[in-house]
């Protein structure tokens, strides 16, 4: 088959949850004969318009845009709708729903299956103005009207779209990145001053609705002995949070601002943690907390449905979203009972290696690409091996 590939902001990955998931999912597409063409963003490649580079068999095609908020992602995936439409794809899969407002182009001019996959509704993300998140609700609208399939990653978003548009979609969560091996003498983690076990991670891109400033707050109110607080991650177009960030944190010396890490640094640190932290407010399936879960650390989240989703069953803590009360409680819960965090550790590191596994997903793509298009099962349905149980 020959797969076009849009809304993705390039290949390799640097950050994002999308970018990891492509990059999981596609060179394992090309090991198996397929052709995969990505179109990505000037603003995030560096590289010149048009030109072809190659990430692991998957051809990367690197499409005018701007850096500017929310435009580079709407330009580059309209010209990318319109390079499709032009060239005999079989398929052509956007992912997230901004970008998916240009599915009808290839949907009327071409025979091409358009495939959406719904990582989490956009729309709702506090960095978006009242326009942006407009447009996105519009591509929602139109990934409805012209998809012919649309893969949710969480049972969450799949009774959103059943419930909303009487839509039927198909469950495919994510899985955990592949990390790479790791410094067994945690030479960088010392470099920040860290000490393994000792130290509460944060992961993910430093945007108000994953709620980085609440988890800063219940750690400045608690100041557990002995730990510390490393928050890593780049900005998303939102400066400006980051620098409140920064003013929440008071200059305490046990608040770490990392960064973006990525690679055998990006291990080690997750690796060394004493407990994963993601207190968001919005999100589709977190891939960090998967990556967390797979490596044994212990988990504490707030108890939106996806979170709920993965760790609840003994496998993690949830506190109430938005509660800094809540979250500094099960904070302190968990630095003080680290042998039944260890417990829930190991279940939930059971049930990742059991329900999300990136060469299965892989496959239930592959199936969605091959098939007729036809209605998904019902809501509630249990779908294959990759339904987790409640």
């Amino acid at each position: 088959m020959k797969i076009a590939v849009i809304g993705v902001k390039g290949l390799p990955a640097k950050q994002g949850g999308i970018e990891n998931y492509c990059a999981e999912v596609y060179p394992r597409m090309v090991a198996q004969g397929h052709s995969v063409d990505l179109f990505a963003r000037s603003s995030y490649t560096d590289s010149r318009w048009f030109e072809h580079d190659d990430f692991q068999g998957v051809r990367v095609i690197t499409l005018p845009s701007l850096p500017l908020r929310g435009v580079d992602a709407f330009i580059s995936s309209a010209l990318g709708a319109i390079r499709s439409s032009g060239t005999n794809y079989d398929i052509v899969h956007f992912h997230a729903l901004g970008p998916s407002l240009f599915s009808g182009l290839p949907k009327i001019a071409s025979s091409a299956k358009i495939v959406v996959t719904c990582q989490g509704l956009d729309w709702q993300r506090a960095k978006w103005g009242n326009t942006s998140s407009s447009l996105i609700r519009m591509g929602e609208k139109a990934a409805v009207r012209y998809a012919d399939e649309i893969i949710v990653v969480s049972k969450n978003l799949q009774s959103y779209f059943f419930e909303t548009y009487g839509r039927q979609t198909v469950y495919i969560p994510n899985a955990p990145a592949s990390y790479a091996e790791s410094d067994r003498k945690f030479s960088y983690g010392t470099s920040l001053g860290l000490d393994q076990g000792k130290y509460i991670l944060f992961l993910g891109r430093l945007v108000p609705e994953k709620r980085p400033d609440l988890l800063i707050e219940a750690f400045q109110a608690l100041q557990p002995a002995g730990w510390k607080l490393v928050l890593a991650g780049g900005v998303s177009d939102t400066s400006l949070f980051t620098s409140n960030l920064a003013d929440l944190a008071d200059g305490n010396p046990d608040i770490i601002f990392a960064g973006e890490i990525r690679g055998t640094r990006l291990a080690e640190i997750v690796r060394g943690a004493g407990l994963f932290v993601l207190p968001s407010d919005l999100e589709g399936l977190p891939l960090s907390m998967l990556e967390a879960m797979s490596q044994g650390i212990p988990v504490l989240a707030s108890d939106i449905p996806p979170h709920q989703q993965l760790i609840s069953d003994q496998r993690g803590v949830l506190f109430q979203v938005g509660d800094i009360n809540s979250c500094i409680h099960s904070l302190d819960w968990a630095i003080n009972h680290p042998q039944e965090m260890a417990v829930m550790a190991k279940n939930a590191q059971q049930h990742v290696e059991k329900y999300y596994n990136w060469d299965h997903i892989t496959s239930e793509n592959l199936k969605i690409y091959t098939t007729g298009s036809k209605m998904p099962e019902p809501i509630g349905v249990v779908q294959k091996s990759l339904t987790p149980p409640h």
